[in-house]
């Protein structure tokens, strides 16, 4: 089934929308969670709750692209139960390694002016993708939004491991400086 019929089914509020999400995007929503939880049950229950988050969502909202749309609310989800997680037990994950790696790019101090430039900071960040190699764009995507492994995606690229440390850390020096001339303090 395609997007849009997905999509009216929620505005009907069919049941069958959840089942046709589900059908297309589990797979998809269950990597995210799982990348970032490495955990099974949690990462199921966060795709539980994606369906229930869209289904609340659609209407009124209308995605363009359902993919997308569903991605960022799992990976919201799933940011949001790690940090419940590590609130109770501390100590050292690939997520805390990968939020570590970005920490000199973007501040993570939450005041009302920084909330009110999030969209502007995240369309510069954007801009700033685009306008690199795509196979830079695509590491750095599969590591900071897919929280995929280092040696995954080098395996999913056909490339080494050093090579894609080696572009991260360049892709994050040089989004440090595009920032920082876009006038986006860090």
């Amino acid at each position: 089934m395609d997007d849009h019929a997905i999509i009216e089914l929620f505005y009907s509020r069919s049941e069958t929308a959840i089942h046709e999400t589900s059908q297309k995007y589990g797979n998809y929503c269950s990597r995210i969670a799982m990348n970032i939880l490495a955990n099974k049950e949690d990462s199921e229950e966060c795709v539980s709750d994606t369906y229930f988050k869209t289904w609340n969502a659609i209407p009124p909202q209308r995605p363009e692209v359902l993919r997308s749309f569903l991605g960022r609310i799992t990976r919201n989800l799933s940011l949001n139960r790690y940090k419940e997680k590590r609130r109770q037990k501390r100590g050292g994950d690939e997520v805390d390694l990968l939020l570590s790696e970005l920490e000199g790019c973007v501040s993570s101090d939450h005041t009302v002016e920084t909330e009110l430039e999030r969209g502007r900071i995240a369309g510069t960040i954007n801009k700033f993708l685009y306008s690199i190699e795509i196979e830079h764009r695509v590491i750095f995507i599969r590591r900071y939004w897919y929280v995929d492994s280092i040696s995954s995606i080098a395996k999913r690229l056909g490339v080494s491991e050093s090579k894609v440390k080696s572009v991260l850390f360049r892709t994050r020096n040089r989004l440090r400086a595009y920032l920082e001339k876009e006038g986006v303090w860090i």
